[in-house]
C-alpha cells in the first residue's frame, strides 16, 4: 500500500511540472526591421552635414565691400554716407573693398551713384568731373531765392528775377530780360552741390549752389547770378 501511494505521487508531480511554471513569459516573434526608415534617417543626416558644408563654402566666398546709404552727386566724394556689406567674390568685378575706404573717401563721383548702391571701382575718379557737354555754375542765393530744403541731386528751374534797385545797363537789360517773360533761363538744371546752412564757417547769409547746366547756359546764368538775380524752383522729376 505504502509503495503504490508512493508512486502515484511521483506520477503526480511529473505531470505537474510539464507544464510551463507561473511567471514564465512565452516566447515573441522576432521584431520585423524596417529598413526604409533607416535609409531615410541616413539621408537627412548627410543632406544637415552637406548644408552645412555649403554654407562654410559660401561664407568663404564672400568679401566686405562699400555700399552708399546717400545719393552722391558727380563730383562730390563719398564722405561718411557709406556702410560696409558682405557680396558673393567676383573677380570680373572691380569692388570697392571695404579696408579701400580710405582711399576711396579722396576720389570724385563721375557722375550721381544713388542710395543702395554697391560701389565700383569705375565710378570714381581723381578730381571731379562732369560730363561733356555740361557746365558747373556757381550762384548765391539770398533767402526767398531758393525753395526751402533745396539739397544735392534736386532738379530745379533757373529764373532771372528782377531788381527795382538795379542800376547802369547792366540793371536796365536785367530788368527789361525780366519783364519780357516769365520763361525760365534754363528749365532743367541739376543740382550737384548746396552749402550747410548750419556750417558756422559761413560769413555771408547767402546760400552758395552749384549747378550742373549744358554749356551754352552758363553764360546766362553767370550774367543773373553777378547781378544777384538768380532764383531756382524745384520741378517735377526729382
Amino acid at each position: 500500500m505504502k509503495i503504490q501511494e508512493r508512486t502515484g505521487a511521483g506520477n503526480n508531480r511529473s505531470a505537474t511540472s510539464a507544464h510551463p511554471a507561473m511567471g514564465e513569459r512565452l516566447p515573441t516573434p522576432p521584431r520585423e526591421r524596417k529598413p526604409a526608415l533607416a535609409a531615410l534617417a541616413v539621408l537627412l543626416i548627410l543632406v544637415g552635414a552637406l548644408g552645412a558644408t555649403m554654407l562654410v563654402l559660401r561664407a568663404g566666398d564672400r568679401v566686405e565691400v562699400v555700399k552708399v546709404t546717400s545719393d552722391i552727386q558727380a563730383g562730390d566724394s563719398v564722405g561718411n554716407h557709406v556702410v560696409s556689406v558682405l557680396v558673393a567674390a567676383d573677380s570680373s568685378i572691380n569692388y570697392v573693398k571695404w579696408n579701400q575706404l580710405g582711399e576711396l573717401k579722396k576720389l570724385k563721383a563721375k557722375s550721381p551713384i544713388y542710395k543702395g548702391t554697391v560701389v565700383i571701382g569705375e565710378m570714381f575718379a581723381e578730381g571731379a568731373t562732369i560730363p561733356a557737354g555740361k557746365a558747373s555754375v556757381g550762384v548765391s542765393l539770398k533767402e526767398g531765392q531758393y525753395p526751402a530744403g533745396i539739397k544735392s541731386g534736386d532738379t530745379v528751374a533757373v529764373y532771372r528775377v528782377g531788381d527795382s534797385g538795379s542800376s547802369g545797363s547792366r540793371g536796365s537789360s536785367s530788368s527789361s530780360s525780366s519783364s519780357a517773360d516769365n520763361t525760365p533761363i534754363v528749365e532743367r538744371a541739376k543740382v550737384s552741390y548746396v552749402q550747410d546752412e548750419k556750417d558756422s564757417t559761413i560769413s555771408s547769409t547767402n546760400l552758395p549752389v552749384t549747378l550742373i547746366v549744358d554749356s551754352g547756359q552758363a553764360a546766362s546764368i553767370t550774367d543773373a547770378a553777378s547781378a544777384g538775380q538768380v532764383a531756382l524752383v524745384i520741378v517735377p522729376g526729382n
